[in-house]
């Protein structure tokens, strides 16, 4: 199967992006595996004509958002995301009309219709860069909770956040942190930025799963606890072989991270099924905000 795979990618045309969250069979059989944004980037800037997206409905979105002109491929259209999903175009209107004037900040974890009304995106690594960039002291941060707040300790801003937030992250208690320290004493603790503020005030370092990579490299421990969704064990113990792992709750695991298989993506790139594509007077002003959030990252770079 993966090398009837890797034989229809060619034919096609075609890169397959997988999420740090999937199985590990998808991460090995992928071209470039990572964040989600830095996956749509690194894809829009390769001669694929074919996009082959292993992530959930949002990352294909913000994949046709900046490959316009590419095919994009969600092997299972009803891989979602659920923190996704807590916001929509109509709801964000109507709570701007209940708001003074003020700039939107989006995380990329959102629906094109959403991006397509904000002032500016942001990741879960930059959230606190772009919202200090902006000349307002006040904003609405949608569609997590958890990453306004936890953004809204660290700057003078008013902040209002939006009430969504990720299942999986959310779930993950100070209590459940503690247990897992208390197993491994000597472990440094890392956790993503939409865990709950209780938990990050726990966390050695707050990180995007880009950011947990880079910081096991360059760190001189050898074991860490991991406080995100239990796919991201994988390509963490891939980078680091003479490093330990765990688990924060052996609870955290993402259903819609884990739907796409193998059998999938060769039906997929076989029919050309399961395609993507952001409409136009979606897809440019969406575009907008994305841009201006990579636009930032280039001026500081």
């Amino acid at each position: 199967m993966k090398a009837k795979i890797k034989e229809l990618l060619k034919k096609r045309k075609a890169i397959m992006l997988a999420h740090n969250y999937q199985p590990p069979e998808i991460q090995d059989l992928a071209d470039i595996c990572g964040d989600s944004l830095e996956l749509s980037i690194k894809a829009s800037q390769t001669d694929a004509e074919v996009i082959v997206f292993c992530g959930v409905h949002f990352m294909a979105e913000t994949a046709s958002i900046l490959s316009p002109d590419k095919i994009v491929l969600l092997p299972r259209r009803d891989a979602g995301c659920p923190m996704a999903d807590m916001v929509t175009a109509k709801a964000l209107k109507s709570k701007l009309d209940n708001l003074p004037p003020m700039p939107v900040v989006t995380y990329v974890n959102s629906p094109a219709s959403v991006k397509a009304l904000s002032t500016i995106c942001c990741t879960s690594a930059n959230a606190l860069e772009i919202v200090n960039s902006l000349d307002a002291d006040e904003l609405l941060m949608v569609p997590d909770r958890n990453l306004a707040r936890n953004t809204a300790a660290q700057t003078d801003k008013k902040i209002h956040a939006w009430n969504g937030y990720c299942p999986v992250h959310d779930l993950l208690t100070p209590e459940a942190v503690k247990k897992a320290k208390e197993l491994h004493p000597d472990a440094v603790f890392i956790a993503h930025p939409e865990c709950r503020p209780e938990v990050i005030q726990l966390a050695d370092a707050a990180l995007s799963t880009s950011g947990m990579i880079r910081f096991a490299k360059e760190s001189k421990s050898k074991a860490f606890i991991i406080g995100t969704e239990k796919g991201m064990l994988y390509p963490l113990k891939q980078a680091n072989p003479g490093k330990e792992f765990y688990p924060a709750s052996e609870q955290m695991i993402c259903a819609d991270m884990k739907k796409i298989s193998l059998e999938d993506i060769l039906r997929s790139l076989e029919l050309m099924e399961g395609q993507v594509k952001v409409a136009e007077e979606i897809r440019l002003p969406a575009m907008e905000a994305v841009k201006k959030m990579i636009d930032l990252a280039l001026k500081k770079s």
